[in-house]
């Protein structure tokens, strides 16, 4: 399941830089970009427990500011290469639910489907800072294998809380989970729901730290090992 939720979340940042215009590629060993990601995003992501920090570095761009490599299966020491540990967090594991949960009843849950919705999503997300406006482009919402999903009240007019949903062959992976209220239980409970309405019978996987794992614990998800984001100093 490690080298699964890996290749998951992989796919989601190849699917956030193709919406951005950046070419990733899938190698053996660890997906990476040759130009700089968009904000919050690695320039690679190990799939393989024995990848070396050799074989990823020498994909990536080290010139410019900001380089990172997401360290699905914490083995790598880039510390040598100029690189500092930025975070540690760990994996998330639901089972897969065949029977949908209910969620919470005065949160509506669904796909983000047009432009000026994903731009109230984002502003939503990010507590309207201006610096990540713009991340999610439109372009994200013709990819298949990506639902921006939005919890509304107020009948639709205010997104209170929402997500990013990544289907792969496996698994569902969930990522970007806020609750622009607070309210995180709220929020991990209708996304869980929302994808055992979705996709019954699929795990779903992810990773969190912080407050985020712990509520995400709380609704059923099970902590796994931890992954390192290494930082270029």
């Amino acid at each position: 399941m490690l080298a699964v939720s890996a290749r998951n979340n992989a796919e989601w940042c190849h699917a956030m830089c193709r919406a951005h215009g950046i070419p990733g590629v899938f190698g053996d060993r660890a997906w990476t970009s040759e130009r700089r990601t968009p904000p919050l995003y690695p320039d690679a992501v190990t799939l393989a427990p024995d990848a070396t920090p050799r074989e990823v570095l020498r994909q990536v761009d080290r010139t410019a500011a900001g380089c990172s490599v997401k360290d699905s299966f914490g083995r790598l020491d880039l510390s040598a290469d100029g690189f500092e540990v930025a975070f540690q967090a760990r994996w998330i594991h639901r089972p897969a639910v065949l029977a949908a949960p209910v969620a919470p009843g005065d949160v509506a849950w669904r796909p983000v489907r047009t432009a000026p919705d994903l731009d109230r999503w984002e502003a939503a997300w990010s507590g309207g800072d201006a610096a990540l406006a713009g991340l999610f482009r439109p372009r994200l919402l013709s990819d298949r294998s990506v639902t921006v999903l939005a919890g509304t009240a107020d009948g639709g007019s205010r997104t209170v809380a929402g997500a990013v949903l990544i289907r792969s062959e496996y698994v569902v992976g969930l990522s970007n989970v806020f609750a622009a209220d607070g309210d995180l239980d709220r929020a991990w409970s209708g996304c869980l729901a929302t994808v055992a309405r979705l996709w019954p019978g699929m795990p779903v996987v992810g990773y969190e730290h912080g407050e985020d794992l712990s509520a995400a614990a709380r609704q059923g998800c099970v902590p796994g090992p931890e992954l390192r984001v290494w930082l270029a100093g």
